[in-house]
């Protein structure tokens, strides 16, 4: 008798290739059995109709919070992880998340925040002092490396670097932190310092260049949003740097907009002719509203969200049906402010990518979403070698949809408006969303630590 059985159910595992009805059950959180013979369990959901697919793992999600956990539920993800921004307090992050969380969660310690303490940066999301416009002296470099190795020794499951934010850090302080990640075999999950053009091929260049020095696994993330109009570039030099032998992945999110701090040292300088943009690309999120000079130089006094129309979609299209990213929202919402992407990223890939234009399979689509990002932590936390996939012994973390009718509803109008066609989601062998409702009152998220 199984805690849970699910039955009758598209089963699809990326990582051993099945693809077929069976029945599921589940005991204390864990895939006990996949069969095609019948199962009884305490309680059972019918999914006759419906992928039965491991929970969507997301590698670099910003709002770790209940109200993005629960958006993040709806949208069929079961793992949500803070792994470019990090923090500088690994034990504190934890703490504070710990018993209260609707789904799995997890953090980098991060290169800003740490730099940010170092320089007394009084930036919140964002450095905008010292930590954002000042060369670190040695004895800060020092004391930075020192603050990563502690954070990786307490737990953190990578190191996280925002160097766009970050223009002052030098190359070598970048590769010192590379440095410190090599002790422990962390990877280094960056947001590169260029955006389109010959800047960001120098910066894939810089990092990959410290990757090797430093035998350090590297993850670039969004790489749609900072390649731009040279994304297929940069996925080249990519999959030649994997064919050469160097530990290096890396992401994508499927919308043609981003979304930063407009406080930020990202629109320090002439921003308008290095990312190709104008005022009116610029989007408030607040509010909708397109920004003017006179707006945009209200707003940056005050600080808060920007949406930046600014992705090709080529670039867009490149990313996602590349075998070698996996899928990753780079999430955040504060009071339902803030970019669709928080509510629809897993649902747009199945909708639009799979379903209504076909660029992607249903296997590979759910590959990109669970399996991938397990895979480029499971080495540092054995724990995700559970995640991310539906074997005997695995953690049932599911998503169950229908993929005739999977789609995203958010838009940057409405950001926070749940997609359609996820049914059911389990964290932990609790159901947490049934028939596309969240159930109240529930907390089986569990932390991912190394």
């Amino acid at each position: 008798m199984y805690d849970i059985v699910i039955l009758g159910g598209m089963v699809i595992d990326p990582e051993s290739g099945l693809n077929s009805i069976r029945n599921v059950g589940i005991v204390r959180g864990s895939v006990n059995a996949i069969s095609d013979s019948p199962l009884q369990g305490v309680s059972t959901i019918d999914a006759d109709g419906l992928i039965v697919a491991p929970g969507f793992i997301d590698m670099h999600s910003h709002g770790q919070d209940d109200e993005n956990y629960r958006m993040q539920a709806l949208d069929g993800v079961t793992t949500a992880l803070e792994l470019e921004l990090g923090t500088d307090d690994v034990d504190r992050w934890y703490d504070e998340r710990q018993g209260k969380a609707l789904i799995n969660y997890g953090a980098s310690v991060g290169h800003i925040p740490v730099r940010m303490a170092v320089m007394h940066d009084p930036g919140d999301f964002l450095p905008v002092g010292d930590a954002a416009h000042r060369r670190a002296t040695d004895p800060e470099i020092a004391k930075m490396k020192q603050e990563i190795v502690r954070g990786l020794d307490r737990g953190a499951l990578a190191v996280g670097f925002g160097i766009m934010y970050t223009p002052e850090a030098s190359g070598w302080e970048v590769l010192e932190m590379f440095r410190a990640a090599a002790i422990f075999g962390a990877s280094c999950h960056v947001h590169l310092r260029g955006q389109g053009g010959a800047g960001s091929i120098e910066a894939v260049e810089e990092v990959i260049a410290a990757s090797v020095i430093a035998s350090t696994p590297l993850h670039v993330v969004h790489l749609q949003s900072t390649g731009l109009e040279v994304t297929a570039r940069l996925l080249q030099i990519i999959a030649e740097a994997q064919g050469n032998g160097i530990d290096v992945t890396t992401e994508c999110y499927p919308y043609n907009a981003g979304m930063t701090g407009i406080e930020s040292a990202s629109f320090d300088g002439d921003w308008q002719e290095v990312r190709g943009m104008s005022y009116e690309d610029l989007e408030w999120a607040e509010t909708g509203e397109r920004l003017t000079e006179e707006s945009f130089a209200r707003y940056r006094k005050t600080g808060g969200m920007v949406i930046l129309h600014m992705i090709p979609d080529e670039a867009v299209d490149a990313a996602v049906v590349s075998p070698l990213t996996s899928i990753a929202s780079d999430g955040y919402m504060k009071k339902s402010v803030g970019h669709p992407r928080t509510a629809g990223t897993y649902s747009r890939v199945l909708g639009r990518f799979v379903r209504e234009s076909r660029v992607l399979t249903l296997m590979d689509a759910i590959r990109k979403m669970s399996l991938m990002p397990a895979q480029r932590l499971e080495a540092r936390a054995p724990m995700m070698a559970k995640k991310g996939r539906i074997s005997i012994g695995s953690d049932a973390d599911l998503v169950l949809f229908d993929a005739a009718t999977v789609v995203d509803r958010s838009t940057y109008q409405e950001p926070t408006t749940p997609p359609d066609g996820i049914k059911h989601v389990l964290v932990n062998g609790i159901l947490v969303v049934e028939n596309g409702r969240l159930i109240s009152g529930l907390n089986p998220g569990l932390p991912a630590r190394a």
